[in-house]
């Protein structure tokens, strides 16, 4: 994202809006302190993470799962019987 210092911004204005509106979004600095973020209008809003339980119901756990590949692992361990 680029960074603009508000007299460049000032002097620019117009092409800068035209970059936002086509969802290129930029950074207004006053002294190299970033002051405001410029956005196009009807850009989503950023979604909130919730990386806990986010595929809930999504997936389906087999009641045998800590017993899946257990003959296969058994033989790559102890060999064919």
């Amino acid at each position: 994202m680029q960074t603009f210092n508000i007299h460049h911004a000032k002097t620019h204005l117009s092409r800068l809006i035209e970059k936002a509106s086509k969802g290129e979004a930029f950074v207004i600095a006053k002294a190299g302190k970033p002051l405001v973020k410029v956005v196009p209008v009807d850009a989503p809003a950023p979604r909130e993470i919730n990386p806990i339980g986010f595929m809930k119901g999504q997936l389906q756990i087999p009641d045998d799962f800590d017993r899946m590949g257990e003959a296969e692992i058994e033989r790559m361990f102890y060999g064919a019987k």
